[in-house]
């Protein structure tokens, strides 16, 4: 069971394209590749997923209790050749300063896994092997096995830097030079995904030659975890439709897995072309995405807009997510100041702000809701720039920010739940399978 993880002494060293390239070439080898993103992103994934020619998968040791992430790899790993996994931000950036819990550091452990670092080498020679010798020696138990040089300026640039490197003992497992070809977008909730950015694949290949793929083959060499047995997949009790397309579209690949595993059958539709929300619909999800940037043609598409105010107006179980809640609201107000109307299926109205709210939180719910009865708690994430225009008047949730606040978040009442709060189903599969038991009570309209 081949692995490896890239991580980086930070974030914007280019973790995500060193991991797409390394998955390119692998794959161009010959080789089935299993990419995988540690932590909540959603948008790094679509890249090693393209690049890889397989669906990534996410690990975060905060949504998915240790044991479990460990399974949820075991299992997709099994499936490939070898697997290759980015960190996320620096090597031991976690919860918080004093601990690298929930870091990159914390999971390449926890999964027996070497460490490849990827540094961005920019205006640097010696400076990289005393910064790559820092990274493996500041945390026990983490086996560094080499660096891959990015952005270097020329294969003598990349010289300079192995010189310096071998005094440490560290080997140079390739190099990526500066290349604009290789630049990957971004907006405000992180890079732009891969349907929106794509490479040209011949002058990413062009770029991967100079990763030196036996050497890091060597180094993925790992322990073999224990193979957990898959599930037997259960027959389709219910329907659910979930949203999928421009605007809609973070979704973890376990979390849906699990739904499906619980007996729904998962149906895709886009609320921003399609007029209604599928007929034999027994629930409806409206995952997270970027509804503020299609905001006028989901306001234009009243049909659909009527039909999920229709849908959940029967009393039909609706879970919608970040994006989701803003396109349940009544009103979506965009970058520039322009008010579009949403569903109204939640008295809430949503404004783009500049400031970030994101986080982990351990969330309690205030009321039974489809995925949990009340006072279950809930790990999630948060990631958005919108907010609410008023205080939540029917809260879903109730935490504690760091400073000690009680802070109050979402909606809920009896079909219907809306939350910026991003949940991995996967975490708990009674979270699914009440989802599921919801939509199976109220029958197929």
């Amino acid at each position: 069971m081949k692995r490896i993880v890239l991580a980086a002494p930070h974030s914007g060293s280019g973790k995500t394209t060193v991991a797409s390239l390394l998955c390119l070439a692998l794959r161009h080898r010959g080789l089935s590749v299993q990419p995988f993103k540690l932590g909540p992103d959603y948008l790094d994934p679509t890249h090693l997923g393209r690049a890889a020619g397989r669906e990534a998968r996410n690990l975060d040791s905060f949504l998915l209790p240790r044991a479990r992430l460990r399974e949820l790899f075991a299992r997709a790993a099994a499936q490939a050749d070898i697997s290759v996994l980015e960190g996320v931000m620096g090597l031991y950036d976690g919860r918080d300063p004093l601990s690298d819990e929930h870091s990159t550091a914390d999971l390449a452990r926890l999964l027996e896994t070497a460490v490849i670092l990827v540094i961005d080498a920019g205006g640097m020679a010696r400076t990289v092997a005393a910064l790559a010798a820092g990274l493996r020696d500041f945390g026990e138990g983490v086996r560094v096995a080499g660096v891959i040089l990015n952005r270097v300026g020329s294969a003598r640039h990349a010289d300079l830097c192995e010189a310096a490197l071998a005094q440490v003992g560290l080997p140079v497992l390739g190099f990526v030079t500066t290349d604009e070809a290789l630049h990957l977008p971004s907006r405000h909730l992180g890079l732009l995904s891969a349907e929106q950015a794509r490479w040209d694949e011949e002058a990413a290949l062009c770029a991967a030659r100079h990763l030196r793929l036996d050497a890091i083959l060597e180094a993925a060499a790992a322990p073999a975890l224990p193979l957990p047995d898959a599930p037997p997949p259960a027959p389709h009790r219910v329907r659910i439709a979930f949203a999928l397309d421009e605007a809609f579209h973070f979704y973890y690949p376990d979390a849906l897995d699990e739904l499906r595993l619980a007996g729904a059958e998962l149906v895709p539709f886009s609320p921003l072309h399609d007029l209604r929300v599928p007929a034999d619909a027994d629930g409806l999800l409206l995952g997270g995405g970027y509804p503020e940037m299609h905001a006028a043609e989901l306001a234009a598409n009243a049909t659909m807009r009527r039909s999920v105010q229709a849908f959940a107006a029967r009393g039909r179980p609706v879970v919608g997510e970040c994006g989701g809640l803003m396109y349940l609201s009544e009103t979506l107000e965009d970058q520039e100041g322009q008010t579009y109307a949403m569903c109204g299926v939640i008295p809430y109205r949503t404004r783009m702000q500049d400031r970030l709210t994101l986080g982990y939180r351990e969330a309690l719910a205030l009321h039974d809701t489809p995925l949990g009865a009340e006072g279950t708690t809930l790990r999630g994430h948060e990631f958005h720039y919108s907010a609410l225009t008023h205080a939540p008047t029917r809260p879903a949730y109730r935490w504690r920010a760091h400073g000690g606040a009680e802070v109050l978040e979402g909606y809920a009442a009896g079909n219907v739940l809306a939350s910026y709060l991003h949940l991995h189903y996967a975490a708990d599969p009674k979270t699914a399978r009440r989802f599921v038991d919801a939509c199976a009570a109220q029958g197929t309209p």
